[in-house]
């Protein structure tokens, strides 16, 4: 695709519906990144057939933020999913919070409606969970799925269970109303959010409606799950299961999307969160390849994700690009894909990959690992510059909480936070992917590539504008003890007196 033929096919792209695949997955947990079990097929299939990225990345090692800068283009510092109690601390959302997406924050579904799209969202939310930070309240049309993490089970009376919604309205429990047994790891959920994914799409083509649909489950994050149909299926266990699973429902939306004939209109992306948990491996972790560490650190295990782009009769069979990409990106390049712009009034961290993936350039950019409040590292080209470092406590170290599982390196995987930003840790990436050689202080290499880097970072803290923190303040009245539509089920549960405090976030 040429350059005249690429701005006339933007100019007519109003009808391209799109759908990301956003799961927990650690770049080494496909066939196409080179698991050896290969018990992805339709991923990588998919590959084949379309465009795998090597150096795409998430804009945070844990969840929640990165979800958010999906879906805002911006960094989680930015549209403030972080946290200031301590510093460079990791935080989420979990049952307690008392912050979400805030208004102020235009999420891709708002955008899209500009240009006539039905937007759902199949599984985990986790924007937060308080009413006003519901999907629908920031532009989803539908959902299905819950604003929590399938933790539990809980008691309801100290904690309760997490709700499932349908749109406005919660419609069960997980483990009541949805089970999900903790002995074995069944459960039916992924091929319930299979269906909704495959009912969504047929409904949409039926009324030749363009849409976004965003599948995110959650089968593999602890504790993991799948149903029976695929229990003791894998040779890498529980976890391998529930990957399969996943495949196996991926490749069932593809074939969906040919059978009724609008797969060259409809361009798919799958990608993850953040890397691997390895705190849960090997029974319910994944891999990450050769890469260092894993989810909740800024090492390349925390946050270089497996990428892959699948659009038929535009994206080229069997491509492999080196193109810097983020979960930011997707945010850019759909809008892109509507024929629409990004917002002007705000910073936008998302650059439009369709060059990438339609001609094969390579964009230059930088790519930012970012830790709580604090930019821990930056890459740039091949190198990868660490102002600073830490894995974890040694008090939480101490109680077998281990982010780098058989992987210290001497003076990289700190358990204390060693700060580097007068001489940073430099590596590259290419020669040493694993992250266990720092280039050495004196050499003419160092020198060199760190005044490139230096000018990046300067220019990048330069228009830095923090957002509010959103992931400060915890208060167990606002748990969902009482979500809407608890009432019709006898499920609403009394919440206790409002006690708000300062989170606690030791990661």
């Amino acid at each position: 695709v040429g350059p005249e033929a690429l701005s006339l096919w933007k100019s007519k792209s109003t009808f391209t519906s799109f759908g990301v695949f956003l799961l927990q997955m650690g770049w080494g947990d496909l066939g196409a990144f080179g698991e050896p079990s290969k018990e992805t097929p339709n991923l990588d299939q998919m590959a084949s057939e379309g465009m795998l990225f090597l150096d795409f990345y998430t804009a945070s090692p844990l969840c929640s933020p990165s979800r958010a800068a999906l879906l805002t283009g911006r960094l989680p510092v930015r549209n403030g999913f972080y946290t200031t109690n301590a510093h460079a601390r990791n935080a989420y959302t979990p049952q307690d919070i008392v912050g979400g997406i805030p208004d102020s924050e235009l999420l891709l579904p708002e955008l899209l409606k500009k240009a006539g799209y039905v937007s759902k969202i199949i599984g985990k939310w986790h924007l937060g969970h308080r009413p006003q930070f519901h999907p629908l309240k920031h532009g989803f049309d539908e959902w299905f799925g819950s604003p929590n993490c399938h933790f539990g089970p809980f008691d309801n009376r100290a904690l309760p269970n997490i709700p499932v919604y349908r749109d406005w309205e919660m419609i069960g429990r997980y483990y009541e109303d949805f089970k999900i047994d903790r002995k074995t790891g069944e459960a039916n959920l992924t091929q319930i959010y299979l269906q909704e994914a495959l009912d969504f799409i047929s409904k949409q083509q039926a009324s030749q409606q363009p849409f976004f649909l965003y599948w995110a489950i959650d089968a593999t994050h602890a504790p993991v799950y799948a149903s029976k149909h695929f229990l003791g299926t894998s040779q890498r266990g529980l976890y391998g299961d529930a990957v399969r699973e996943i495949d196996d429902s991926i490749g069932k939306i593809l074939k969906h999307l040919q059978k009724l004939g609008i797969s060259e209109n409809t361009f798919v992306f799958f990608t993850s969160d953040n890397g691997a948990a390895l705190i849960s491996a090997p029974q319910q972790g994944g891999s990450n390849g050769r890469f260092l560490c894993g989810k909740q650190t800024t090492f390349e295990g925390g946050m270089r994700e497996p990428a892959i782009a699948w659009w038929p009769g535009h994206i080229p069979a069997g491509e492999v690009s080196h193109q810097l990409g983020n979960v930011m990106d997707l945010f850019t390049t759909s809008l892109s894909l509507a024929g629409l712009q990004p917002p002007s009034d705000r910073q936008i961290d998302g650059i439009d990959l369709l060059p990438a993936v339609l001609q094969g350039k390579l964009i230059d950019r930088p790519i930012f690992y970012y830790r709580g409040d604090e930019m821990m590292a930056v890459r740039v080209g091949l190198y990868k510059a660490h102002y600073w470092t830490w894995s974890n406590s040694w008090e939480e170290y101490s109680k077998g909480i281990d982010f780098c599982p058989g992987q210290n390196v001497s003076g990289v995987t700190t358990h204390t936070q060693e700060e580097h930003t007068t001489l940073p840790l430099l590596f590259h990436l290419g020669r040493d992917p694993g992250e266990k050689y720092p280039l050495s202080f004196v050499s003419d290499e160092y020198q060199k590539v760190l005044g490139q880097i230096s000018t990046v970072v300067q220019q990048h803290k330069a228009t830095m504008v923090p957002g509010e923190p959103q992931l400060n303040v915890c208060d167990k009245a606002v748990m969902n003890w009482s979500p809407p539509g608890c009432e019709k089920l006898g499920k609403c549960l009394t919440p206790p007196k409002s006690d708000p405090k300062k989170c606690f976030w030791p990661h």
